[in-house]
């Protein structure tokens, strides 16, 4: 299993400003970025799952990984990619198939929006994770929004921003020893 990249928000961005030819995984794909969920979650999503609390739009599951009840709060957008509500039994993302084709499909819609990395479905929800630490949410409560039961299963995403951070550092050019 190779090593998943996230997006950043730029790319985000360029993402949801492309055409993709497959609506459904277009729209499964960036609820997966602004939601955290994973696709084996996303795929069983039944519209009774979906419900309100307060303003915001939530839904309750069991985490296909981990057969934990939980529940979601999911901001405007990503609500709005749900659709028109449907039957309580019906699928939220009904159309929608993860194969070898599709898996194509979503590549090929990465590199028409100029994303050169290898993007595969996993990639929205480390996507979601880098952006919610990028926003200052703090790990503990980016460990409930994406299930985890350890902690330590989230802080791989703060080493991720951690190693961008050094990056962006190591970019600065040196003022004070021009020559170096």
């Amino acid at each position: 299993k190779g090593i998943v990249e996230e997006l950043t928000l730029a790319e985000l961005k360029r993402m949801i400003a492309t055409p993709c030819r497959n609506a459904e995984l277009r729209r499964a794909f960036l609820f997966s970025c602004l939601t955290g969920l994973r696709i084996s979650d996303i795929r069983k999503m039944t519209w009774k799952e979906v419900g309100t609390c307060g303003e915001f739009t939530r839904i309750t599951f069991a985490q296909q990984k981990t057969k934990e009840q939980e529940y979601l709060d999911i901001s405007k957008d990503a609500a709005s990619l749900l659709g028109e509500r449907g039957n309580p039994s019906d699928l939220v993302f009904r159309d929608l198939r993860i194969d070898h084709y599709s898996r194509n499909e979503l590549r090929a819609w990465a590199l028409d929006a100029g994303v050169s990395k290898h993007i595969v479905f996993h990639t929205g929800r480390h996507t979601f994770a880098v952006v919610m630490l990028e926003l200052d949410t703090d790990i503990y409560t980016l460990q409930k929004l994406l299930g985890h039961r350890e902690l330590r299963t989230t802080q791989r995403y703060a080493e991720v921003l951690d190693k961008k951070k050094q990056e962006a550092v190591a970019r600065i050019p040196s003022l004070l020893n021009p020559e170096v």
